[in-house]
């Protein structure tokens, strides 16, 4: 026989099966049975380390004993069997030909991965390790195949490792018998299925069915839902009845949900769904579950300007506006008494289930000032308080912790005609007032200062007629334009800035003497001076007749002889007195 050069390729790697691809067509083209190809054989003798096959021709080889042994570790041959052998090379000293089982293997199920291309099959493979590009896939008979990345899935997948292990179905998209290169690809196959599945969806959908989908996407606006084939938007606002500030609050990738289709547009396949719609509205009892005047306890979502949201249950809010927050306090903000998450206590004023609203009260829990005030007085009973605050009205005086009254500045003094509150009172001061009357709609109470005595009119002229000499008025306050001061209690007057001496200073709480100058009963004004207080004819008079009424001194005639003679001698008349000015 002919000795031939033994071949013995790398059939350990891709490029060792093209090599013996190539080894095989070579001998194909030649010699039945000859060097490269695969025959069938018979086993007929089994050694301690080869068997010895039949090949026909009065020709034998040897194979080695371990190629024998299956994936159990168990020898699996016998005398008799019929095997199919790759032929290395031709007789060798020894008379045997070299021949090769795993390789006859592995030629047939290169044949087989073929034969499977060419019929469009799918073939499966286990993912063995991570290479540059993509994954190597084992097929069958170990072959090794190469899947890209972006063949893998649907969507890129960032972490390939985790797929190692794994095993899935292929179909092969590349295949090279000859340089032994076999790309595979999943995305084929699960877009075939998804659009399969998606045909069968777009037929049975409807807007109003319930579906079952898988989350397959999160957003900040929503989660996109996988009802097979078709993706619908799920909308954050139609998670839950309750609040939701993102969708991963709710769900995460690979989450089963039920869910109502809302909207389902045909030609532009968007399905809208929902998710809050399969369950009971919580609105629907909240008439029955929160009555007036209930005490609830709830959580607060959120802060605005104008009150915070209390969640009463998931899907129900109540809001506290900022004006029933407090009795007492002017609160500006809420986050100046409640705090985000915070658990408060409050009770429910008002109901509304048709526009989804609920008026909640935090000072209701305590005892209404207004309503111990008017247990407490009634129109007419003295108060004592001091100035909030002033006004170009009036002055507002707290009588008790949250009730405050109000003094026009008519009801100030029944004497002085006041413009300007500030002008008498400042922030802080103590005020006696009376009570006049109590507005219980508005929760008002009107007070008055000058009822504190009575009105001193009817006597005003008789006792404090122009002329007469206060010795010890008390100042009040001192505006720009002159001083206040008070004569007897309830009794006020106004001295006008041109009628005080020249670097006179006075400050509130002074003792001043001045003269009458002007009673004004039409306006109400007392008017007074603090230039030579007494020296006036008119206080001269008056003197003149106290000194009558008790017998001692010169009488009223022998005043006006005098004052004749000096008129008469040329000296000047006494200067008129000063004319009424509106000081306000």
């Amino acid at each position: 026989m002919t000795q031939l050069q033994p071949a013995t390729p790398d059939t350990t790697s891709l490029s060792g099966f093209a090599a013996l691809f190539e080894a095989a067509e070579a001998a194909a083209g030649g010699e039945t049975g000859g060097e490269g190809q695969i025959v069938s054989g018979t086993v007929v003798q089994v050694h301690h380390d080869s068997v010895i096959v039949d090949i026909g021709g009065k020709s034998e080889g040897v194979i080695s004993k371990s190629e024998f042994v299956g994936a159990d570790g168990l020898f699996g041959v016998k005398v008799g069997d019929k095997v199919d052998v790759f032929i290395e090379s031709r007789e060798s000293d020894d008379g045997l030909i070299s021949l090769s089982k795993e390789k006859a293997d592995k030629m047939k199920v290169w044949d087989e991965i073929s034969a499977a291309c060419e019929r469009d099959e799918i073939i499966e493979g286990s993912i063995s390790q991570r290479v540059k590009g993509g994954l190597s896939v084992t097929i069958r008979g170990g072959v090794k195949a190469f899947l890209p990345g972006s063949q893998v899935d649907l969507r890129p997948i960032r972490n390939l490792e985790k797929l190692i292990g794994q095993t899935y179905e292929f179909k092969v998209i590349k295949f090279n018998k000859k340089r032994g290169n076999i790309v595979l690809s999943r995305r084929v196959l699960l877009e075939r299925e998804r659009d399969q599945m998606k045909q069968k969806t777009l037929q049975t959908l409807e807007e109003g069915m319930t579906v079952t989908g898988t989350i397959k996407n999160l957003t900040e606006y929503g989660a996109f839902v996988d009802l097979g084939g078709i993706d619908g938007l799920l909308h954050i606002t139609d998670m839950s009845w309750g609040r939701v500030n993102h969708p991963s609050e709710v769900f995460k990738v690979g989450d089963e949900v039920t869910v109502k289709v809302l909207k389902y547009n045909a030609e532009t396949e968007r399905v809208s769904l929902g998710m809050k719609q399969t369950q009971e509205d919580p609105w629907n009892h909240v008439e029955e579950a929160y009555p007036l005047g209930k005490r609830v306890r709830g959580k607060v979502m959120s802060l605005t300007d104008y009150g915070a949201f209390v969640e009463l249950e998931p899907g129900v809010e109540g809001l506290i506006h900022v004006s029933e927050m407090s009795w007492t306090k002017k609160v500006k903000h809420p986050s100046k008494l409640l705090e985000m998450g915070a658990e408060v206590e409050c009770q429910v004023l008002e109901v509304d289930s048709r526009a989804k609203r609920i008026s909640l009260g935090l000072k209701q829990l305590e005892p209404d000032p207004w309503t111990l005030f008017t247990d407490k007085y009634k129109p007419g009973d003295k108060i004592g308080g001091k100035v909030r605050s002033l006004t170009d009205y009036g002055v507002f005086v707290g009588i008790e912790e949250g009730v405050d009254g109000m003094v026009h500045k008519t009801d100030l003094s029944w004497t002085v005609k006041v413009n300007n509150p500030a002008d008498l009172y400042n922030k802080g001061d103590d005020v006696e007032a009376i009570i006049l009357s109590i507005n219980h709609d508005e929760k008002k109470v009107s007070l008055g200062v000058k009822q504190l005595w009575d009105d001193p009119w009817p006597d005003l002229f008789s006792k404090f007629k122009p002329g007469t000499v206060v010795d010890d008025a008390l100042v009040l306050s001192v505006p720009d334009y002159g001083v206040f001061i008070r004569i007897v209690d309830g009794i006020e007057g106004m001295i006008p800035s041109n009628e005080i001496p020249a670097n006179t200073e006075l400050t509130p709480g002074m003792k001043v003497k001045a003269e009458v100058q002007n009673i004004d009963s039409v306006d109400r004004r007392l008017t007074l001076t603090m230039r030579k207080p007494g020296e006036s004819v008119e206080a001269e008079h008056i003197q003149v007749l106290k000194r009558e009424s008790t017998g001692k001194g010169a009488t009223l005639g022998d005043v006006f002889k005098d004052k004749l003679g000096a008129l008469k001698a040329g000296a000047s008349q006494p200067p008129p007195a000063p004319e009424d000015s509106d000081t306000n």
